[in-house]
């Protein structure tokens, strides 16, 4: 495929008919020009993909995202990659589209919150093991959640969370246990009846304790019982919704051969070389993103320790620190990256637009030996997600996709 040639003339067809043609334009930038394509190449929507997608995870893009280049990149049963996995979007898209999947992230959340989804169980499964859940009084009454949480509602949170721990420290925690641990992680704290909690920050960004005390104390409230059981039943049939019997059987043959690390991106060793046909990423954002500071209480409830994932996690301070492990990262991607593979690397703008990490990108790939095949910039109108950054459409963050596309050999 001219992949060059296909970008230039891709017209996008929507609900508001044929897009616009590229606008092509190029960059100098290495020594050599960089061809940058601008356009919508995939749909604005906020829920145009599987009902299976919608789990918060902050920072996370579209499932549109990896699905464009998957469908275009990649045949069935290709493997298909993502060394920053977070909420498990590329790989679970990939799975949909019947691609084998490897997912890394250096978070044990991204597993918790990812692999399960491969293995649906039928509804009435999960609520046969929520009834299973005994009711009496966990031991462990620490921390104080009483700001998020009516006593009633943190009394079933916490006999799940035991349960849970018991199930898996006798080895005895199976698909449907994963199942019930990914909805409940995710509906801990939100700001509708739909989560555990009162309403507080969007589900994929805890408020800290005090931080909840003034939310309440500014907004008058307290926190109502919240019937847990039934809120992960409700949340189990949403993500279900549109998934047929034949959608469990392709994800479940792909989740069979699925691998799930815990690694630093820099070292990957379980994955063989010149294995990956694409990958499809977007790595932790230069200074703006607190990824465990966010995501506390699923840690709590998921008895990881957040120190220790700080410790592990990759948040750099400098646009130097920053490009010395996304360059190292290139170098672990261009050893498993089979010939004629392609590595698709979003990256948002950063401060105020006046830094541009899709050009800093474009040589860490070429100093490890790909082929930079261009930039894409996908144009889309204003959204709630960037409204919720605090941000404006087509401006920094999230809202703007700028993907740098690189090929081996």
């Amino acid at each position: 495929m001219d992949l060059g040639r296909y970008l230039e003339e891709f017209r996008y067809t929507g609900e508001s008919g044929r897009g616009p043609e590229t606008r092509t334009d190029y960059l100098e930038i290495g020594g050599g020009l960089i061809p940058r394509y601008t356009n919508e190449f995939w749909t604005s929507g906020q829920r145009k993909a599987s009902s299976l997608q919608e789990i918060s995870y902050r920072a996370c893009f579209k499932p549109q995202l990896p699905r464009f280049f998957i469908d275009l990149l990649t045949r069935r049963d290709d493997w298909v990659y993502d060394p920053f996995s977070g909420r498990g979007t590329t790989v679970l898209e990939a799975g949909l589209m019947g691609r084998r999947v490897i997912a890394n992230d250096i978070n044990p959340l991204s597993r918790i919150l990812t692999a399960p989804r491969f293995f649906v169980p039928p509804y009435g499964d999960v609520a046969a093991r929520l009834g299973e859940i005994p009711a009496s009084r966990p031991r462990d009454q620490d921390p104080d959640l009483s700001m998020f949480y009516h006593p009633d509602t943190m009394a079933e949170i916490r006999y799940l969370r035991d349960y849970l721990h018991t199930r898996s420290v006798n080895g005895e925690d199976d698909r449907v246990d994963g199942w019930i641990r990914m909805v409940a992680t995710n509906r801990l704290t939100g700001h509708s009846p739909g989560f555990f909690s009162v309403y507080t920050l969007p589900p994929n960004q805890a408020a800290s304790r005090e931080g909840q005390r003034r939310i309440n104390i500014r907004r008058g409230q307290s926190p109502g019982y919240r019937n847990t059981r039934e809120i992960i039943l409700k949340k189990t049939r949403s993500l279900t919704k549109e998934i047929t019997p034949e959608t469990v059987k392709v994800l479940e043959r792909i989740g069979d051969s699925a691998e799930f690390f815990c690694s630093d991106s820099r070292n990957t060793p379980g994955i063989p070389d010149d294995s990956v046909r694409l990958t499809v990423t977007s790595p932790p954002f230069l200074d703006v993103v607190q990824y465990t500071k966010d995501n506390w209480l699923r840690c709590w409830f998921n008895g990881i320790d957040p120190e220790q994932i700080e410790k592990k996690i990759t948040i750099t301070r400098s646009l130097s620190e920053w490009c010395s492990v996304m360059g190292a990262t290139f170098g672990e991607l261009y050893r498993i990256t089979a010939p004629g593979g392609h590595v698709a690397f979003e990256v948002g703008e950063v401060r105020n637009r006046t830094l541009r990490l899709d050009e800093t990108i474009v040589p860490l790939g070429s100093r490890a030996g790909f082929s930079c095949r261009g930039i894409m910039v996908n144009e889309q109108p204003f959204t709630k997600t960037s409204h919720i950054w605090g941000i404006g459409n087509n401006s920094r963050g999230t809202n703007t996709n700028r993907i740098v596309l690189f090929s081996k050999g």
